[in-house]
């Protein structure tokens, strides 16, 4: 079943036209509430976490999350994402299992009922702050003050052109479009101990996070992988080459021609003569991609998509040497693995989104119009013509997959870096 949560312009037009008035109607009962309740804030105890969307970005969150363990107490860090998400934050491992609140995603009524019970849930707990890490959307912006939480966290556009959420927040962070997609989050852990009425000043500064912890897989979890890749006829020890096509459906510019891969497949068999080509994707990708492997037309052109779990594809990146894929959470959750990962940028810029690490090689062409969305834009853009992707070469990303390959067989990781 499509989840709801992957119609983008439905939940876009809904933020805009419904949650802009909800935000207001709000920021009115929070100024008569706090002329009567005051402001006091009480010590912090339990933090919660909210990033409903976005695989990719919940793994770059890494660092904001750890930091609050480490002041906290894991047992008093909580998560709520959207279900599909779920996936990654029990991937990272630092909020409890139990800790992790999920909205559902199979229909508009069903992401309502049950952002209502994690609200009721979230309000039993007593939760003394909220992080909101969403961008400028009025949704989380209204569950951030619903939660009753005394300190609330999140972006506010004072002199900007973001889009209106109201003023729910007491500690207003303004949001900095120079400062990578990891750093900017470890801000707002940051800004829980900064004075609510000095913002938008905000003197401190986020450090680069440090290396993300190694996926380690459970027992039998790597010869499970390595019996799906047997039965497409992948020899063990093969040397594996992961191909994800896939954009998702929140931007869908950001996808690099379906014949660019299978180019990049056919000349990676020629030049790479030990090299398998294992193809992933979503399930409902899973007849085109099937065939988009067969067109390679090779026995050493392999399709995995659909056929794996979430977990189960991060087992196959860390028993794989490359994954080349478009800016998506693939990319994210794989440099969570000792492979190298090689992601397409276009409407968005590497300098922001890319994953961290020596072995993330963002591709980038940087045309003028590159990129063309953004946080302030709630990333929406007029552009019908991805251009930003076409001037990316096969014969580009072919030099520099080679280059990984070879340099991996015979010394240490190239350095990464937008290329």
């Amino acid at each position: 079943m499509k989840r709801f949560s992957s119609n983008a312009h439905t939940l876009q037009w809904i933020d805009r036209w419904v949650g802009a008035p909800v935000c207001g109607l709000l920021t009115a009962f929070r100024v008569a509430r706090d002329m009567f309740q005051g402001g006091q804030e009480a010590p912090l105890g339990r933090i919660l976490f909210l990033k409903l969307a976005e695989q990719g970005s919940t793994v770059l969150a890494h660092e904001a999350v750890r930091r609050a363990a480490e002041r906290v107490g894991r047992q008093n860090v909580y998560f709520l994402c959207f279900e599909e998400n779920r996936f990654v934050v029990d991937l990272i491992g630092l909020v409890p299992p139990e800790n992790v609140l999920t909205v559902r995603t199979r229909s508009a009524w069903s992401m309502a009922s049950s952002a209502v019970g994690a609200l009721r849930e979230i309000r039993r707990l007593r939760i003394d702050a909220c992080v909101d890490m969403e961008f400028f959307a009025r949704f989380s912006a209204a569950i951030s003050f619903l939660t009753g939480a005394r300190r609330r966290v999140g972006f506010h556009v004072y002199f900007g052109e973001g889009p209106y959420r109201g003023d729910l927040m007491t500690h207003r962070v303004l949001y900095n479009p120079h400062l990578h997609t990891s750093r900017t989050f470890t801000s707002l852990v940051m800004a829980l101990d900064a004075e609510p009425a000095a913002f938008p000043t905000f003197p401190s500064v986020p450090p680069e996070s440090p290396p993300l912890p190694v996926f380690e897989p459970a027992v039998g979890e790597a010869n499970e992988v390595r019996g799906l890749l047997a039965r497409l006829g992948v020899p063990a020890g093969a040397k594996l080459i992961v191909l994800n096509a896939n954009a998702g459906d929140m931007l869908p510019l950001r996808r690099w021609a379906l014949e660019n891969y299978r180019a990049l497949a056919a000349r990676l068999i020629a030049d790479l003569p030990d090299a398998w080509i294992v193809f992933t994707g979503s399930p409902e990708e899973a007849p085109s991609i099937a065939g988009l492997a067969r067109s390679v037309d090779s026995p050493r052109s392999v399709c995995l998509a659909g056929s794996t779990t979430l977990r189960q594809l991060v087992v196959l990146f860390g028993l794989s040497e490359v994954l080349v894929t478009n800016d998506s959470g693939p990319a994210h959750f794989a440099a969570l693995t000792g492979i190298d990962v090689v992601a397409l940028f276009g409407p968005e810029t590497p300098f922001l989104y890319s994953a961290t690490g020596p072995r993330s090689h963002p591709v980038w062409a940087g045309i003028a119009c590159s990129p063309c969305v953004n946080a302030f834009n709630n990333r929406q853009t007029a552009c019908r013509d991805n251009v930003c992707m076409k001037r990316i070469s096969v014969a580009e990303v072919l030099e520099l997959v080679v280059r990984i390959c070879r340099v991996r067989r015979g010394a240490a990781a190239p350095a990464g870096g937008p290329a």
